[in-house]
């Protein structure tokens, strides 16, 4: 088993992120669901998952709960409207929905690319985009301290021409809220 890159803890819940490694393909398989990618495009987003770290692009993890593969989570740099950003996404698996996983996930990430904001030419911003539909992800943005910028139409997956309609959530890697605190709006 890989080192755990960071940990968060809610109640008794122990959840890990692991570096993304040759054996997440099957993750990957397992949330895509005969979904909006086909193999070669499954492929193709493990293998950047695979490289980004070395490319110093970002980080991909698989999430875990104790001895259980419940997600992913990641985190990669992009232009977004003319600034260069962090982008964020995560997946839990639906028997895991609903207990605190991806906040304890997302914390943890926070923490990390805060730590990756620090290198010289880093992304300042972190953002996310929800599909205006998925209330879950929309109050988990908000919970992990993010803001709502505004909807705006977003391509996913990445290069399939496909939009789909989403909040843009920014966090703004040096500002004043950890992860985990909710600022104060519901």
């Amino acid at each position: 088993m890989l080192a755990a890159e960071g940990s968060a803890s809610l109640c008794r819940m122990d959840v890990r992120l692991e570096p993304w490694s040759e054996s997440a393909l099957a993750l990957l398989r397992r949330t895509n669901l005969g979904g909006p990618e086909s193999e070669d495009e499954l492929l193709a987003r493990h293998r950047r998952y695979l490289a980004m770290p070395e490319a110093g692009l970002g980080r991909a993890f698989v999430v875990r709960l104790g001895d259980e593969t419940v997600g992913s989570i990641n985190y990669h740099r992009r232009d977004w409207q003319g600034e260069e950003i962090y982008e964020t996404g995560w997946n839990v698996l639906p028997p895991y929905r609903g207990r605190g996983v991806a906040a304890a996930a997302g914390t943890a990430l926070i923490d990390i690319v805060r730590e990756a904001a620090h290198a010289p030419g880093a992304p300042r911003r972190l953002h996310a985009f929800s599909s205006v539909d998925n209330a879950p992800s929309n109050a988990l943005c908000r919970r992990l301290g993010f803001t709502l910028v505004g909807v705006c139409d977003f391509e996913y997956p990445r290069g399939s021409g496909r939009l789909i309609r989403s909040n843009d959530w920014r966090l703004d890697l040096d500002g004043p809220f950890r992860p985990g605190q909710n600022p104060g709006w519901a």
